[in-house]
């Protein structure tokens, strides 16, 4: 059987494990009960979609959001001020208390130059952190790995995507991150005897060529998860998450993160924010899902001593368009904000200036801060890596950090 159809058939190509990357062979040799190590991190938060960050967060002494949307505009008498020009939408109670705190910064008019109002197209821009006109197949958790792991790596620098499969954004040319929903669920997958038979034998016989690369994945799938299924119990959550996918997919990192895996990155996505029609009801239950999820996570980071090692960067691929639809919802536009959480923040609060809504491009916000350079903020200055060597040119540092 070939290699790709042996992947597309296999049942642990469902949980995402076929993606696990070689170096994750090293956990073997780490001692289970050693201390556990405080190192940074990083988890990235998806919005899919193309969440509408004007009703996110609110220009409420701006004249002409409610002339461009007199139907959809938030009331100023319910936006939860920020300062006095911006509020944060009513349903985001769970950030608000995160930002009195001082561990937010908001970063308004965030973009690219020629920006793409496809999700596919816009996406992978974001994942690539390429140029609107070039095209990569690699993503920048990926290169990040590929740069920091080497072929021949012996620590396990790695990305963890709680998902069933993984984005373009955490896959390398040599090394691709890891897909997981819940520790339990993949180290179950990987204890039925055929696996594990296969696994042993891997360890006894070489192969040619393709067979090699499929026992070879086994053998690490079976190891790695594990060692993963076993770290992970070092703790157990006892904050009260929401009952949702996507709360419950933070409290796996937080229990990954406080049980001291060296895992450096975590990504995780929310999806349905694509609100052309009756946009209101929509934005404000994923918003208020969004929000007390990590309102918990937050805090629950926070009560184990690790805030001050993580930092949460949430995006979307791109904002809507300042006027309102026909259908009481937006269209696709461009520049949109960017949410940075954590304990030690170099700036938080509003971090840049307001969006112009008269100063427009088509009827689109324009970018004043390229999302690259959060990138390059987070690689340089939080991970502490070469950001050109990974993002390809060298783009401006910010202060958040």
């Amino acid at each position: 059987m070939k290699r790709r159809k042996f992947i597309q058939k296999s049942a642990l190509a469902s949980v995402g494990t076929m993606m696990i990357p070689g170096f994750l062979k090293a956990y073997e040799a780490v001692n289970m009960n050693q201390p556990i190590n405080h190192h940074k991190k990083v988890v990235i938060i998806q919005l899919s979609g193309g969440n509408d960050g004007l009703n996110t967060v609110v220009p409420f002494r701006n004249d002409t959001y409610y002339e461009l949307r007199p139907r959809l505009a938030v009331p100023k008498t319910n936006v939860l001020k920020l300062n006095d020009e911006l509020g944060l939408n009513p349903i985001l109670s769970g950030l608000k208390s995160i930002y009195d705190q001082g561990w937010m910064s908001i970063i308004n008019n965030v973009g690219y130059p020629n920006p793409d109002r496809s999700h596919f197209r816009s996406m992978d821009i974001w994942h690539t952190a390429s140029d609107s006109n070039e095209y990569l197949t690699t993503g920048w958790l990926g290169r990040y790995l590929d740069s920091e792991c080497g072929s021949n790596c012996k620590t396990a620098h790695e990305v963890i995507e709680v998902d069933d499969t993984l984005s373009l954004a955490t896959k390398g040319e040599r090394i691709k991150g890891l897909a997981l929903i819940n520790p339990k669920k993949l180290y179950k997958s990987t204890q039925n005897k055929g696996f594990k038979m296969l696994a042993d034998h891997a360890k006894a016989h070489d192969h040619e060529h393709n067979v090699g690369y499929l026992y070879k994945t086994l053998a690490e799938t079976v190891s790695s998860a594990q060692y993963i299924h076993q770290k992970s119990k070092v703790y157990q959550s006892k904050a009260t998450y929401p009952r949702n996918a996507f709360s419950q997919r933070l409290k796996t990192i937080a229990e990954l993160i406080s049980s001291g895996i060296d895992t450096k990155v975590y990504y995780a996505e929310m999806t349905g924010f694509d609100t052309h029609v009756n946009q209101k009801n929509r934005q404000e239950r994923l918003l208020r899902t969004y929000a007390d999820a990590v309102k918990v996570f937050v805090e629950d980071l926070k009560k184990n001593g690790r805030l001050d090692e993580v930092l949460i960067m949430t995006f979307s691929e791109f904002g809507r368009r300042v006027k309102q639809n026909a259908s009481n919802g937006t269209d696709h536009g461009t520049a949109n904000n960017v949410f940075v959480m954590g304990g030690k923040l170099g700036k938080a609060g509003i971090y840049n200036e307001s969006p112009n809504l008269r100063d427009l491009d088509k009827g689109d916000l324009k970018y004043s801060i390229d999302f690259r350079q959060l990138y390059a903020t987070l690689l340089k200055k939080h991970l502490g890596v070469n950001d050109r060597k990974i993002l390809g040119k060298d783009f401006d540092k910010l202060s958040f950090v």
